[in-house]
């Protein structure tokens, strides 16, 4: 049973002062079912993808809401995993179809997170981590990436030049996408110069606080170009200190292998990716993880622009989450959108013009205590 892709919607990602959490979710929604050309009946159940409603809007019973305003008669739920919200809310509507349970399901990843002072948003992501033996001491995500980067930096001698190619990169991307939070290009000095967060990372190092929304419709019921082959999910010890290294994500490297196991490929077919670049240390990362390069390759893959768009393997061609934005909530289906569009031929002034047939996503959740992979493929 194939589990196709038939629908997209995404709202603009950024600072948008004038949009509260159901519009976003409901333009998103609204725009997916009419992209797949489909009446809310057709929809068997909704999925909400959101980590902090509550704190930041005051507002739970997402399900709820949401169907109520895209006035769907339907099941509604809303699916948590912090930062990997949007793809285990996938995940779910994934493993529904293959079930059998449902044949058409809509999935919207939405959070609106501007409303709040940045020290209230700092906290509300900090319990992502291990509130008793990280949050506790102070202990933000910046600065455990930060030690995940100067770890990375010791043992294979990476450096702060590295990380910032990859912010360049991310941002010249963004440029390109209309929705995306920035539209400025920076330069590896830029990045270099920034004020620095949690050293060694600094601030353009780093993805920023984004409201916005997006939306997916997955069906076996109606055909589709583009099939979602796989979604896979592993987790780790939630603690950087009870892992086996610092220099990895052990989630992503099981969800990753069993993924191209079960899609029937490797990693040297995939055309495009979008990574959770929530840090460029984590972008970096991914790539070792996901087997698109060895540890002794990274530097020189790197500088090569071997991610780039007009590279081997282009990376984060919306922007990622350093140049189009972090609504957490959203940005698992914001990847996934953005997939589908470049292997649809529509993604506009983004566009890659080159062949385009397997199409990858990672969402990691927290430090890595959650990770999950989508292979996408299209249709021939």
């Amino acid at each position: 049973m194939k589990v196709n892709i038939i629908g997209n919607g995404i709202t603009k990602f950024g600072e948008l002062w004038e949009e509260d959490l159901r519009g976003l979710a409901f333009m998103a929604g609204f725009s997916a079912i009419k992209d797949a050309n489909l009446e809310p009946k057709d929809i068997d159940a909704l999925y909400i993808a959101n980590m902090n409603s509550s704190s930041f809007s005051g507002q739970q019973h997402l399900g709820s809401l949401i169907a109520s305003d895209l006035n769907l008669n339907c099941p509604g739920l809303r699916v948590e995993g912090v930062c990997a919200s949007g793809s285990l809310a996938i995940n779910c509507a994934f493993n529904a179809i293959k079930s059998q349970l449902y044949k058409t399901v809509l999935v919207i990843g939405v959070e609106k997170m501007t409303d709040v002072e940045t020290a209230i948003a700092t906290m509300a992501l900090a319990s992502a981590s291990d509130e008793e033996w990280e949050g506790f001491y102070g202990v933000t995500f910046p600065c455990l990436y930060a030690m995940m980067a100067r770890e990375h930096f010791r043992q294979y001698g990476t450096n702060r030049e590295d990380l910032a190619k990859i912010s360049v990169k991310n941002h010249l991307n963004a440029i390109l996408n209309p929705n995306a939070h920035f539209h400025r290009a920076i330069s590896t000095n830029d990045v270099l110069r920034a004020p620095l967060v949690s050293s060694p990372l600094g601030l353009l190092d780093c993805s920023p606080i984004s409201d916005g929304a997006a939306a997916i419709i997955l069906s076996s019921k109606f055909k589709g170009k583009v099939e979602l082959v796989t979604s896979e999910i592993a987790t780790d010890k939630i603690a950087l200190h009870d892992r086996e290294e610092l220099t990895s994500i052990k989630a992503t490297r099981i969800a990753g292998t069993s993924a191209y196991k079960t899609a029937g490929i490797k990693p040297k077919d995939i055309d495009i990716a979008e990574v959770h670049d929530c840090f460029s240390i984590a972008e970096l990362i991914a790539y070792e993880d996901l087997g698109f390069v060895t540890t002794k390759q990274t530097k020189k893959y790197i500088s090569d622009g071997y991610f780039s768009r007009e590279g081997e393997l282009p990376i984060n061609t919306s922007g990622g989450l350093k140049g189009c934005g972090h609504p957490v909530g959203a940005t698992g289906v914001k990847q996934a959108n953005e997939i589908v569009l470049q292997l649809l031929g529509k993604a506009g002034t983004r566009q890659l013009n080159r062949p385009l047939r397997y199409g990858l996503t990672h969402n990691v959740g927290g430090s890595g205590g959650t990770s999950v992979i989508n292979i996408f493929k299209k249709n021939k």
